[in-house]
């Protein structure tokens, strides 16, 4: 029987609702699915006909170890999504090679590792009353932390530096659309958006708050197709994040390639395409 090997971690930083979806789906349509979590030692892609990104949530706390084990799982069978992509898309400065290509994106500042950096500074040279910071290799909103014009003398010069020493840093203008429309994630599954979802924000230790499937407005989807025209290689799923500006124009936030909640609890027939995807790819 065909083995499906739906990369992890363990333990899971918090629970996946797609898991056990999509490991009853795949079972239901003959193949043979297993939780392959990367970081366990003993974790070996070998006989496995397929490997499938899913919920490797932790990778950012490691990144380099990642990508050399999903380099290995690579060379040893088909990965999707593919290592070029995943090396691609780890770290967020793929968000200026969007920005070069005429996709509007969410406007950044960038420190690089073990620069100094004034926020204080940064904000008034830029007219930015309050900001969001981050790593530019994250995911779940690790060490995301908003700070606005009264809090960035002190604190906000400690937590940047801190974020500095380990790792590139992110400083976006925060939008208030986040709180009013919220955080537009669009689906895309083997070619086609399937559906979205709206989010509103999270920081650091805070649980995800997302809304029913809807179907993406096409003004979405024509940026989200031109964000993902932007990518070389085989995709077999993404998700494009949308906010809005102060003039309500959507930007792209985030192109999430690597691992993804798809929501697919919310939308049926997405995890019906997700498998059917899988199964065409062996």
């Amino acid at each position: 029987m065909t083995r499906i090997g739906l990369v992890s971690c363990a333990p899971l930083p918090e629970p996946d609702p797609d898991e056990r979806l999509l490991l009853g789906a795949l079972t239901g349509a003959g193949l043979s699915p297993a939780l392959l979590p990367w970081n366990e030692p003993r974790s070996n892609p070998n006989g496995f006909d397929l490997c499938v990104l899913r919920s490797c949530w932790d990778y950012h706390l490691a990144p380099e170890r990642f990508l050399a084990w999903i380099g290995e799982a690579a060379a040893r069978t088909r990965l999707l999504n593919p290592l070029p992509v995943v090396r691609w898309n780890i770290h967020k400065g793929y968000l200026r090679e969007l920005e070069a290509a005429g996709v509007p994106v969410v406007p950044t500042a960038w420190i690089g590792a073990g620069d100094a950096a004034d926020l204080a500074r940064l904000m008034s040279a830029r007219s930015w009353a309050d900001v969001v910071v981050k790593p530019a290799i994250g995911a779940g909103s690790y060490q995301t932390r908003q700070f606005g014009v009264d809090e960035v003398r002190q604190e906000g010069r400690d937590f940047v530096g801190s974020l500095a020493a380990r790792g590139d840093v992110m400083v976006q203008p925060f939008m208030t659309s986040v709180l009013t429309r919220g955080e537009r994630s669009l689906v895309w599954i083997d070619g086609e958006f399937t559906h979205q979802v709206v989010k509103r924000p999270r920081y650091h230790g805070q649980d995800e708050s997302v809304s029913g499937a809807e179907a993406p407005d096409p003004a979405d989807v024509r940026i989200a197709e031109q964000a993902l025209g932007c990518v070389s290689g085989e995709l077999l799923y993404a998700r494009v994040d949308l906010i809005e500006d102060l003039d309500g124009a959507p930007l792209v936030s985030e192109l999430e390639l690597i691992e993804p909640s798809l929501f697919l609890l919310q939308h049926p027939p997405a995890l019906e395409r997700l498998v059917s995807a899988i199964a065409g790819c062996l």
